[in-house]
């Protein structure tokens, strides 16, 4: 489906001109979401790059989608977003430690933290993943604007995403659509040959 130029790094496996796409909807603080991430890095990347089974004919977008009962989705979206701005090559490294550390900013270890703090952390985090030079550029990026409710530097890529996922009628994470529609049957839990049964139909080319 449709891509924002400027947000290609969601392509996070596979080749961005491959023919077929699989887009992943994934809340950086829900426990399934975190189990797919894993899913896409372990199964679906050695399966869509070099080397793999389907090298050039698939590719994975990860879709962002905020679901806004887990009070920090937010938050941690605007940092994903941030780091895809500063460093795009480091997004996807960003998202599966962000994933990995998702515990912390569930919603009882961020109930005494204020945004500023949650995002000081989220700081603290893609520091320990991006290059020094584009630590300064997220924090930028993740600073209050000069007007009183004009969000950050990354508000607009955060409206993009959400209205995309709203158009599609995205509700919970993980979600996935093949070639733009939805693909109820994929599951979070989905092993290696589950993921090779559901490929070897879906792939034409």
């Amino acid at each position: 489906m449709a891509l924002q130029p400027s947000l290609r790094a969601l392509i996070v496996a596979g080749n961005p001109n491959a023919p077929h796409t699989l887009d992943v909807f994934l809340d950086y603080v829900c426990p399934f979401s975190a189990r797919m991430a894993n899913g896409i890095q372990n199964i679906l990347k050695p399966k869509f790059e070099a080397g793999g089974e389907y090298e050039g004919k698939a590719k994975v977008v990860f879709r962002l989608q905020v679901q806004p009962w887990h009070s920090a989705s937010t938050l941690t979206h605007e940092a994903g977003l941030a780091v895809l701005r500063a460093s795009p090559d480091h997004f996807w490294p960003f998202s599966l430690a962000l994933f990995k550390h998702q515990d912390e900013y569930f919603d009882i270890p961020t109930a005494n933290l204020t945004p500023l703090q949650i995002r000081a952390k989220l700081i603290d985090l893609a520091a320990s993943v991006i290059p020094p030079e584009a630590v300064e550029r997220v924090k930028d990026l993740l600073a209050l604007q000069g007007t009183p409710n004009g969000g950050t530097g990354v508000t607009d890529d955060l409206k993009y995403n959400i209205k995309f996922a709203r158009q599609n009628s995205i509700h919970v994470s993980p979600t996935c659509l093949w070639d733009g529609l939805v693909a109820g049957e994929i599951s979070s839990g989905w092993t290696e040959d589950d993921w090779s049964k559901f490929l070897k139909t879906r792939i034409h080319v």
